[in-house]
């Protein structure tokens, strides 16, 4: 059971934060693909800052803001915590910051493709523009969808430095799977790194060749 508990957490910790980057996720990149702000490319550039920044500089920052001297420290004392460093709902909070790109830009990228004559057309039917918003713009934007739900899942399942920085290696707690692999090489268990490691070599394979079949009859489906 030891070897696959951080798997069943790597599980747990993808699901949630995918869930919660499409919630959150997708008004961000309805409004980058709408609006006329003229600083909406500083917000874009910000939501893409972990496709570029190392992991373990993102993993400080967060260390510090979850800890007990920053705003995390603050909200944990809510029901007795001292932080939300080295905790779930703390790798939570990291995973959703550093997955945040793989999500939102896909969304972005099929709500600016379907450009503006579905919403014109709904608005001349009287529809509201949240009626329109879930009726027209998100059916023909499922492409993005897709592909940003399958991302952040995939690149949360992966996610090493930023983890360990702010999770540790707390085992039923913190101990992802990315973590496991390096545990278990750091201690010789070769026979339990090689199960694991080959699993994300054939999940990772699995993914990419799914979504790209995938994509590829949703573009068939939509000619």
């Amino acid at each position: 059971m030891t070897i696959w508990q951080p798997v069943l957490l790597t599980l747990e910790l993808a699901s949630l934060t995918t869930a919660i980057l499409l919630l959150i996720g997708t008004p961000i990149a309805w409004w980058l693909a709408r609006s006329g702000a003229w600083w909406k490319e500083a917000v874009a550039t910000v939501v893409a800052l972990p496709l570029v920044l190392p992991p373990t500089v993102l993993g400080f920052y967060l260390l510090m803001l979850l800890g007990p001297q920053g705003p995390g420290g603050w909200l944990a004392s809510l029901w007795g915590a001292r932080s939300l460093a080295f905790t779930f709902e703390g790798l939570v909070i990291g995973s959703v910051l550093y997955s945040m790109p793989f999500v939102v830009q896909p969304i972005r990228n099929a709500f600016e493709a379907t450009g503006d004559r579905p919403w014109e057309a709904a608005a001349t039917l009287r529809a509201s523009p949240l009626d329109a918003f879930f009726t027209v713009a998100v059916p023909l934007a499922r492409r993005g969808f897709l592909t940003g739900a399958v991302l952040g899942f995939a690149h949360t399942m992966g996610e090493f430095g930023v983890v360990l920085m702010i999770g540790g290696n707390i085992p039923g707690k913190t101990k992802v799977l990315s973590v496991a692999i390096y545990d278990y090489v750091e201690t010789l268990q070769w026979t339990e790194a090689h199960l694991l490691a080959g699993g994300m070599l054939v999940f990772s394979f699995t993914v990419i060749l799914a979504m790209m079949m995938l994509e590829k009859r949703i573009g068939r489906d939509r000619t």
